[in-house]
Order: structure tokens, then C-alpha cells, then sequence
């Protein structure tokens, strides 16, 4: 348990990239840890679209926001600090038209699972759902739920605790890694 500990303490969201492709035995694991996540009544509504190649991932890249907390001159992966791979996890309407809590799920196993290998991740809400489900050719029963963006991060990214309950936005320091505030443990449980 304590390397699980581990992975789960540097495990954090990475926005700068390598530009070296991920094997193909990471991708089959980061895609068998999402498909053994808990499902609500097992009901698996999710599936997942893996989009690889430079050509293909620059497609969906364009459709993306970055760090919301910073300016975008900032934030943005610039030419060279691009993903080399997104996996699009989508909901199946028609399964379970409520199923954020299987995508939290699925997505964190993705995360753990290409962290394990030393792939850093980035989850993506803020896209242009409808261009990239046009991309990706869903149907009406589909929705496109969030882009995960992998490659082999280039920056650090370290948890620090949390001081003042106002200084809550992530930050970079100058060395352009990634600082992050945690609540203290203690701030965020209560036992009866």
C-alpha cells in the first residue's frame, strides 16, 4: 500500500509534454484500468475513444482550454509541450444518462494507471463538445463527457498545504512547475 500511497501523492495534472509517443502496452493498460472502474449497478455506460498521431491529436488539441486558474499565455501547452494522446471518454445515453460518478471513477483509474508508467495526464472539460463530437463521430445517444490528454510531462507539479481558504488557485513557480494548494487534512474531516 505504501507505493500506492505514493503514485496517489504524485499523481497531479501535468499540461507540458515530451513529444515521445506512449507504447501501445501503456494505452491497452490505461484503457483496461478504466474498463475495471466501478460502475453504478455495473452498468457500464461508458466508453472511450483513443485518438493518437500528431495529425489526429492536433485536432482535438485546438478544441481544448488549459489551466483555467492561470492566463493562457501561461496555462496553454505552446508548440513542443502538446499531449501525444487523448482518450475521449463518452457517456451511452441510452445505458445511464447520469454517469459522472462512473467517469470520475474511470477517468482517476486512467490517471493512476499512465502515472504508474510515468505518463502524466490532464483532464479536460472545457472543450468544444460539439466540434470534437462531431470529430469523433458520435451519435445522438452519445454524449462526449471529458478529453484526457497523455503524454511524458516536462514540468514538476508538488501539493503544498493550504494556508488561507482564498488561496486556493494552482500556480506556477520559477521554474515554471506546477504548485498546488490542498486543504489540510484536518480541514476537511470531521468524525462523530
Amino acid at each position: 500500500m505504501d507505493n500506492l500511497m505514493e503514485l496517489l501523492k504524485s499523481r497531479r495534472t501535468y499540461r507540458r509534454f515530451e513529444q515521445r509517443q506512449i507504447s501501445r502496452e501503456i494505452i491497452d493498460e490505461i484503457l483496461e484500468a478504466a474498463r475495471l472502474a466501478s460502475s453504478a449497478a455495473n452498468r457500464q455506460p461508458l466508453s472511450y475513444i483513443v485518438v493518437s498521431g500528431a495529425e489526429k491529436v492536433e485536432e482535438v488539441f485546438v478544441h481544448t482550454k488549459w489551466a483555467g486558474a492561470l492566463p493562457p499565455e501561461q496555462g496553454q501547452p505552446k508548440e513542443g509541450e502538446h499531449p501525444v494522446l487523448f482518450i475521449a471518454v463518452v457517456e451511452n445515453l441510452d445505458i445511464n444518462k447520469n454517469c459522472d460518478t462512473d467517469a470520475g471513477l474511470a477517468i482517476s483509474n486512467m490517471t493512476l494507471a499512465a502515472w504508474n508508467h510515468g505518463v502524466g495526464s490532464c483532464m479536460i472539460g472545457a472543450c468544444n463538445k460539439a466540434a470534437l463530437s462531431e470529430l469523433f463521430g458520435l451519435t445522438e445517444d452519445q454524449a462526449l463527457h471529458t478529453v484526457v490528454a497523455f503524454g511524458y510531462p516536462t514540468h514538476e507539479s508538488h501539493v503544498v498545504d493550504m494556508e488561507d481558504e482564498e488561496q486556493f488557485k494552482y500556480y506556477l513557480d520559477e521554474k515554471r512547475d506546477y504548485v498546488v494548494p490542498k486543504r489540510k487534512l484536518s480541514d476537511v474531516v470531521r468524525w462523530l
